[in-house]
C-alpha cells in the first residue's frame, strides 16, 4: 500500500475557491511542480466557467511559465477537450481548472500527462512530493503564454466527425449545465445535421455562477422536464466540466451511466471493436449490467470509483469501453478520458447501428433496486476508521444472499457514501437506514 495523497482526491486538488486548499499561491506552486515532474515545455491549459477561473489560471500559468513552459491558453473547453487538445498539440501536458459537477463556489486542479490522461496516484504523489521544494527556476528562461481560443471550435468539429450522417435524431435537447460544454455544443450542432433539425439548446448561458445550478446531470428534472414538455426524442445533459453525459428519454426517464455502457458494449462488439469483449465498470453500476453484458458474451470487470481508475483497469484488462453509472464513459478507440459530448455522439451512431428503441431502454434493463445514502463527515477523511465501518458493512453483507453493500469515503466531498443494492426495494431501504444510524458515529 503506497503513501495517501494529502492534496489530491479522486479527481485532482479540489476545495472552496480562494481558499483551503484551492487559492492562487497554491495554484501558483502546483503549476511550478507539475512543470518540475513533468519536465514539459509545452502545456495546455482549460477552465470550466466558474467565476474564480481566471483567478486561479492566471496563477497556474504563471507557476508554469517561471519554470520554462510555454502555455497555450484554451479559455472555457470541456476536460476532454484539452485532453485532445494536448494530443493535437503534441504537447506534455495538460491541466484543468474545474470543480466538475460542484456548485460554483468550489473549483479545483486535475493535471494529465501527454497521453491526454489522468495522471496516476504515484505521479500526483510525486507533485506533491516536489510542492515542498524552497526556490524556483533561475535560469531566465521564462515560457511564453499563448492565447488558443481556436482549440475550442477544433475539438467541437472533432467530436462532430465523430457522428454519422444517418445517426442524427429530430427532436433533440443538449443541456450544458452553464458549464466547459457551452461553447462547444453550439458548434457541434452548427458542424452536423443537428442544425437543419428540431434541436435545442438550454442551460448554455453563464456568468460564472450558475454552473451546474438547477441544471446539468446533478439536476436532470431541468432536461427530463423540458423534453417532455416539448415532446422530443432525447435529451443529453453534461456536468461542469463535460466529461459526463446523462440522457432522457422520451418519457422523461433518466438513462444512465449503466444503460449508455449497455449499449454501446453491445454496439462495439457488433463492430468488433479491439476489446469489445471486455466492459469496465466501477463498484457503483447496477447489478443488472453485469447480466446483460454477461448475455452477450461480454466480461464485466469492477475497479474502484474514478474515470482515470476506469482507464487503469481498462489499459491493464485490454478492454476497449469503461464507464461510471455517473455518466464517465470512456471508449478507448474515440478518446482517453470521459468525454461527454463524444459519448453522446457515439450513443447516437449505437442507436442507429442496432435498431434500438430508446423509449424503452429503461424498462427493459430492469436495474436491481439501489439506494445510496450519503453521510457528511464532521472529521478529516483520513480520520474515519474505516476498519469499523468495514466490519459493520460485512455484517450486514452475510444477511442478503443476492445483493451487495459497498461503503466508502467520497474523493472529492466530505461524504461517507453508502450503497445497497438487493432485488427486493424494501430490503434495499430497511438496510440503508440501518447502516446510516450504525455508521452516523464513525463520521
Amino acid at each position: 500500500m503506497g503513501r495517501e495523497r494529502k492534496l489530491f482526491g479522486t479527481d485532482g486538488v479540489r476545495d472552496l475557491a480562494n481558499s483551503g486548499n484551492m487559492t492562487p499561491e497554491l495554484a501558483l506552486k502546483l503549476g511550478r511542480s507539475f512543470i518540475r515532474f513533468n519536465h514539459g515545455r509545452k502545456i495546455v491549459i482549460g477552465s470550466d466557467t466558474r467565476l474564480s477561473g481566471r483567478m486561479l489560471e492566471g496563477a497556474l500559468y504563471s507557476g508554469m511559465s517561471s519554470e520554462g513552459a510555454d502555455v497555450y491558453l484554451a479559455g472555457v473547453i470541456p476536460t476532454p477537450g484539452v485532453s485532445w487538445a494536448v494530443k493535437a498539440l503534441n504537447a506534455d501536458g495538460g491541466a484543468v481548472i474545474s470543480a466538475s459537477h460542484n456548485p460554483a463556489e468550489y473549483n479545483g486542479i486535475k493535471f494529465l500527462g501527454s497521453d491526454g490522461c489522468k495522471l496516476s496516484d504515484d505521479e500526483e504523489l510525486a507533485i506533491e512530493d516536489l510542492l515542498e521544494q524552497e526556490g524556483h527556476n533561475t535560469s531566465g528562461n521564462v515560457g511564453r503564454i499563448h492565447d488558443a481560443p481556436e482549440l475550442v471550435r477544433d475539438y467541437a468539429r472533432h467530436v462532430s466527425s465523430l457522428l454519422e450522417p444517418d445517426a442524427v435524431v429530430d427532436g433533440v435537447a443538449f443541456d450544458c449545465a452553464g458549464g466547459a460544454s457551452a461553447l462547444s455544443v453550439p458548434v457541434m450542432v452548427e458542424n452536423t445535421g443537428f442544425s437543419r433539425l428540431n434541436t435545442h439548446i438550454i442551460a448554455c448561458d453563464y456568468d460564472g455562477l450558475n454552473i451546474n445550478k438547477s441544471c446539468g446531470v446533478m439536476h436532470m428534472d431541468n432536461l427530463t422536464g423540458y423534453v417532455k414538455a416539448n415532446g422530443l426524442s432525447l435529451g443529453f445533459a453534461f456536468d461542469g466540466d463535460a466529461d459526463r453525459v446523462l440522457v432522457s428519454d422520451n418519457h422523461g426517464r433518466i438513462i444512465d451511466g449503466d444503460i449508455i455502457l449497455w449499449v454501446l458494449g453491445r454496439w462495439l462488439a457488433k463492430r468488433n471493436i479491439s476489446g469489445s469483449d471486455k466492459v469496465v465498470v466501477t463498484v457503483m453500476s447496477n447489478m443488472a449490467l453485469e447480466a446483460h453484458l454477461a448475455d452477450e458474451g461480454i466480461t464485466t470487470l469492477r475497479c474502484p470509483v474514478g474515470d482515470r481508475y476506469v482507464l487503469e483497469t481498462m489499459r491493464a484488462s485490454g478492454a476497449g469501453l469503461g464507464g461510471e453509472q455517473s455518466g464517465h464513459i470512456i471508449a478507448s478507440e474515440f478518446t482517453s478520458t470521459g468525454d461527454g459530448l463524444c459519448t453522446a455522439m457515439l450513443f447516437l451512431n449505437a442507436i442507429h447501428d442496432l435498431g434500438e428503441d430508446t423509449s424503452s431502454l429503461v424498462d427493459r434493463f430492469g436495474r436491481y433496486p439501489q439506494k445510496l445514502t450519503n453521510l457528511t463527515l464532521k472529521r478529516p477523511r483520513e480520520l474515519v476508521d474505516m476498519k469499523a465501518v468495514d466490519e459493520i458493512s460485512a455484517e450486514y453483507q452475510r444477511k442478503i444472499t443476492n445483493g451487495r453493500i459497498f461503503i466508502r469515503t467520497s474523493g472529492t466531498e466530505p461524504l461517507l457514501r453508502i450503497l445497497v443494492e438487493a432485488p427486493e426495494s424494501n430490503t434495499v431501504e430497511e438496510l440503508s437506514g440501518i447502516l446510516a444510524s450504525r455508521l452516523e458515529e464513525y463520521c
